[in-house]
């Protein structure tokens, strides 16, 4: 990761929590090599289980812990809106090639209705009396 786009980035992340003074545990890893492990899966397409510790500093559980917080924590909004903008300020963002999908896009009013579903339930069987 560049320092540059870490100096942009850091500010986003919320604080780590304090470690305990009688039995602190591990020393947290390193968000940099964590936000490194995020985009190395992300960008490879590999499970979290996959990735390579030596490669990056710490392991997949350790990122895919450190992405779950930071998205509870309202870090992804902020980050993509950052890195938007980044690109647009250098002429880089390329609309022709883009995708949106159910996920980005509310459908209002519901979207169209397809005809009325039938019940799949099993049916009782008639009364033999």
């Amino acid at each position: 990761m560049p320092d540059g786009l870490w100096e942009r980035i850091a500010p986003l992340l919320p604080p780590p929590k304090p470690r305990r003074h009688r039995y602190p545990g591990r020393r947290p890893i390193d968000d940099r090599a964590a936000l490194a492990g995020i985009v190395f899966v992300l960008k490879t397409g590999i499970t979290w289980n996959q990735l390579p510790t030596s490669l990056v500093g710490c392991s997949g559980v350790t990122c895919w812990r450190r992405l779950r917080n930071w998205t509870e924590a309202g870090v992804s909004p902020a980050l993509h809106e950052l890195l938007l903008a980044q690109l647009r300020a250098l002429g880089e963002l390329d609309l022709e090639r883009c995708a949106v999908d159910g996920s980005h896009v509310r459908a209002l009013k519901g979207g169209p209705r397809s005809a009325r579903l039938r019940s799949t339930a099993a049916v009782p069987a008639p009364s033999a009396t």
